[in-house]
């Protein structure tokens, strides 16, 4: 059986799609007007050039391939400085020669009217020491499968920090993106200092004080607002994951506070990227980290909506498969849906669900193979499969 058709005998079953719900309706992200709300998830897939951290033609085929007129796609996560950690074929955005193959992905996204926006990444504790000079932290708390050589982020470190956000976000702009999303979901840095369960300093940025431990993550968004302005702006949390051993003993304790810092400082905050509690960071299964209480984003979207007066839009990404995302989208009509793996395996997903086309399914095992085409850019369009008689 050709691999082609292992893919199509797992798709979704067919149905008559969902031109006629909103996941079809515009709708305004901040600077950007989207004509659809099926958007593309941030996802590491390790196809950069390995020495420079700069994107290969193959990551620009990648996203073209991706791109719809009024549609938006997020990047991969990118590191906004050498300090911020690396592992090979992942992408940065501090030297030119990364700035010159990102201005290629954004050109020809541009080129088919799409819309794309670069999330900014610090891995914090989770970095590997073999590819990474200092793996730094919040507080002094290692992942227990990390390093234990964890370097707490000095007052002075802070405020280096937040000029390599800075220069990272002018980078951004003059690479061409259309907007900037804060990776602060995951348990990476921004994550980290956000959570008591890997934050914990003495001072004013750590502890069990809230206000202080959302101090420094806010100081990040102001900077980056000032940069980029608060329209281009969104910020991605994950509040009830499990996943590189995070998660509140009560997340809204947390989030919502977070949540509401943001809409009170930044009225016109872009969106807020939520990643639903149904979802763990690497598994295909969704419950896969299910908690023992159900948990739920409501509270967190019923105080954006009260707080930005619908300014601020909601991203919401966790398992979703076509008919759920349309139902979803009818529910919500202020949210966007984000897909990650069925967007990997379908290049015209939004096409495939406006018109009930059947879905391929991802294939995990060629997610994180450096420099490959498989897996990456060779997945057929719904109409490929015709002409090529595998439907």
């Amino acid at each position: 059986m050709t691999e082609l058709a292992k893919a199509d005998k797992h798709s979704s079953p067919a149905w008559e799609g969902a031109a006629s719900t909103n996941l079809f309706r515009p709708i305004q992200i901040g600077s950007s007007q989207l004509k659809h709300r099926v958007a593309y998830a941030p996802l590491t897939r390790v196809r950069n050039d390995p020495q420079t951290g700069a994107p290969t033609d193959l990551v620009v085929e990648h996203y073209a391939q991706r791109a719809t007129d009024g549609g938006l796609l997020i990047t991969e996560a990118t590191m906004i400085s050498p300090e911020a950690g690396s592992m090979p074929g992942v992408p940065g955005i501090w030297s030119q020669e990364q700035v010159a193959g990102w201005k290629k992905v954004t050109d020809a996204v541009h080129a088919k009217n799409g819309k794309i926006w670069m999330q900014f990444w610090h891995l914090g504790r989770t970095a590997n020491p073999k590819y990474s000079k200092n793996v730094w932290s919040a507080g002094t708390i290692p992942l227990s499968t990390g390093s234990k050589e964890i370097r707490q982020l000095t007052k002075d470190d802070l405020a280096q920090l937040l000029d390599d956000y800075r220069s990272a976000a002018r980078n951004a702009l003059d690479a061409g993106f259309d907007g900037i999303e804060l990776h602060g979901a995951n348990g990476y840095l921004i994550d980290q200092f956000l959570q008591s369960v890997s934050n914990n300093r003495t001072d004013e940025f750590g502890g069990e004080a809230v206000e202080n431990r959302i101090r420094f993550p806010a100081q990040v968004v102001a900077a980056l607002a000032d940069v980029v302005g608060e329209e281009r702006l969104g910020v991605r949390m994950s509040p009830f994951s499990r996943f590189q051993e995070m998660r509140e003993p009560e997340p809204l304790q947390t989030f919502l506070p977070w949540t509401r810092h943001l809409t009170n400082a930044h009225p016109r905050l872009a969106y807020i990227h939520v990643v639903q509690p149904r979802i763990s960071g690497a598994s295909d299964e969704e419950g896969h980290d299910a908690p023992a209480v159900p948990d739920s984003v409501a509270p967190i979207r019923d105080l954006v909506r009260q707080q930005s007066r619908g300014a601020t839009k909601l991203l919401i990404a966790g398992a979703f498969d076509a008919r759920s995302a349309a139902e979803h989208a009818d529910r919500h009509d202020e949210d966007v849906v984000v897909f990650g793996r069925y967007y990997i395996a379908n290049p015209d997903l939004p096409e495939r669900i406006r018109n009930g086309h059947p879905l391929r399914h991802w294939d995990r095992s060629t997610f994180y193979i450096p420099g490959a085409a498989k897996g990456y850019v060779d997945q057929p369009t719904y109409q490929q499969e015709r002409e090529l008689g595998h439907l």
